[in-house]
């Protein structure tokens, strides 16, 4: 019972917040409500939809993560419709379906175990040890032990592949660059008139999509050197590299991530692995090689997850895993860089 009524306060803080916005204008993107006390910028647009959509107040938010068949099986989530999604709105009949792959169920160090173990009590909503369960969005709430997602009904219940309860964090490094043309200088649009950036990105091999590279953060360990592993482990292969290759490329990667950069999001991802019980959350970090002389003298090699990796031209006809899309539209509006041949584009499409 004290659960129950502690969700629902939750749940009221979450719409008050959500109601408590503000309008923020720029060039870019205008007249769109973003939190107070955030980054005016179109990605907390997009997070206001989501969190906003647990309160069953938006029907273009949480997508990906009620998509079928769920990512690596043939299970098919109950279906969850737009006006359902939030956990505000009464559904008696919601009746998800239980699934966590094998590959956890085998409890591999990077995982939970099941909640019904008796050796097993995380705290949830805060450190628990070298465990990271504190979500960046706020207090999740704990039904019946185990936590629900903030962003609302996914239509299946357990982990799926994902190895924690509750949030799961990873790290994405966006590396960019200018496009530059044989003799050196920026290549501008003919269009927008405004100059093209580039960023490295990874096919993964478990879905097929283009993704900015990324991982997830191992316990204990600080963002900065998850960015810096991931990229180097997915981009460069280095994880295949002999010593002598991995101190250079170590060299070099310490040169870029030592320089300024932009913290592009923090918070829940609308992903397909998601569940009522786990989800994703991720922190973006844009590391911009002005000169290229950093990237110019290190050579992009798939690996890990990666099946292939390359330079790719920013622009709106992308099409990239996950939340990544809007991530990489954030970087365009920041460096002011090309984005859409459209001059009145904005922030509606997020």
């Amino acid at each position: 019972m004290a659960g129950r009524l502690l969700g629902r306060a939750l749940a009221a803080v979450s719409l008050s917040v959500a109601l408590a916005s503000v309008t923020v204008r720029s060039p870019v993107c205008r007249g769109i409500p973003a939190f107070r006390n955030s980054f005016s910028s179109c990605w907390f647009h997009l997070n206001t939809n989501v969190m906003s959509g647990s309160n069953g107040s938006k029907e273009n938010s949480h997508n990906k993560a009620r998509t079928s068949p769920y990512p690596g099986s043939k299970v098919e989530r109950s279906q969850v419709p737009n006006e359902k999604v939030g956990w505000l709105v009464e559904w008696q009949d919601y009746n998800p379906v239980e699934y966590t792959a094998v590959s956890v169920l085998a409890g591999p160090r990077w995982a939970d175990p099941q909640i019904s173990e008796s050796n097993f009590s995380p705290k949830f909503n805060e450190k628990d040890g070298h465990v990271e369960r504190k979500s960046k969005n706020g207090l999740y709430e704990i039904e019946n032990g185990r936590p629900r997602n903030p962003a609302g009904r996914t239509g299946l219940v357990g982990r799926g592949l994902l190895g924690r309860w509750g949030p799961n964090h990873a790290a994405d490094p966006i590396i960019t660059r200018w496009k530059k043309d044989s003799s050196g200088n920026k290549i501008m649009h003919p269009v927008s008139g405004k100059h093209i950036l580039q960023f490295v990105a990874i096919k993964r091999k478990d879905c097929g999509e283009w993704a900015i590279p990324g991982g997830m953060v191992d316990p204990g360990e600080k963002i900065s050197a998850t960015l810096k592993r991931e990229f180097g482990e997915e981009a460069l292969n280095s994880l295949q590299k002999t010593s002598a290759e991995k101190r250079e490329i170590e060299e070099k990667l310490h040169k870029l991530f030592s320089q300024d950069h932009l913290v592009i999001y923090k918070g829940y991802v609308d992903d397909p692995r998601n569940t009522d019980n786990a989800w994703m959350e991720t922190e973006a970090v844009n590391y911009h090689d002005e000169t290229g002389e950093i990237m110019d003298n290190l050579t992009l090699e798939a690996g890990d997850d990666a099946g292939k990796v390359k330079w790719v031209d920013i622009n709106d006809k992308l099409k990239l895993y996950a939340s990544h899309f809007q991530f990489i539209k954030l970087v365009a509006e920041k460096r002011d860089a090309h984005w859409s041949e459209d001059s009145e584009a904005d922030c509606h499409g997020l």
